[in-house]
């Protein structure tokens, strides 16, 4: 059985990993825009690892996946909407452009080939299938 500590930020050995966790809170917002991680949930199966991100106001066409070398890379670059004043001037403006990037070093026992993703009311969900573990044998001791 393998163990979920990559996935879960607060037990993990991968650079990837702690960068995201440590230094993302330091780093300051981008220019005109906002850089905020999006909430995962992360479940285990006996058949695959299922990962749900919250990306309210995201659609599926402004995030991005990528998988190399069980690095799962997802990322997203929403650009403000250029709008011309309308009767007056703005007093709050909070909707500008936003960005994330979240990455997640995967454990050794996934299918890499069948890795999909689901884009639904602003819930992204990864399904991750594990291979067929090796069943272990018991072994018969013989006295002589």
């Amino acid at each position: 059985m393998n163990s979920l500590a990559f996935f879960n930020p607060r037990f993990t050995s991968d650079l990837f990993d702690v960068i995201d966790r440590n230094l993302a809170d330091f780093m300051p917002a981008e220019k005109n825009g906002t850089s905020s991680m999006p909430k995962v949930d992360v479940r285990e199966t006996p058949d695959a690892y299922i990962l749900d991100m919250d990306l309210p106001g995201v659609s599926e066409k402004d995030v991005d996946i990528n998988l190399k070398d069980r690095v799962l890379s997802i990322s997203s670059k929403k650009e403000e909407k250029k709008e011309e004043e309308k009767d007056g001037e703005w007093l709050i403006r909070e909707r500008r452009s936003s960005s994330f990037c979240r990455r997640f070093t995967l454990p050794q026992d996934i299918d890499v080939e069948k890795v999909d993703a689901e884009f639904a009311n602003g819930v992204l969900t990864i399904n991750i299938p594990r291979r067929p573990e090796t069943q272990a044998r018991q072994i018969t001791i013989t006295a002589k």
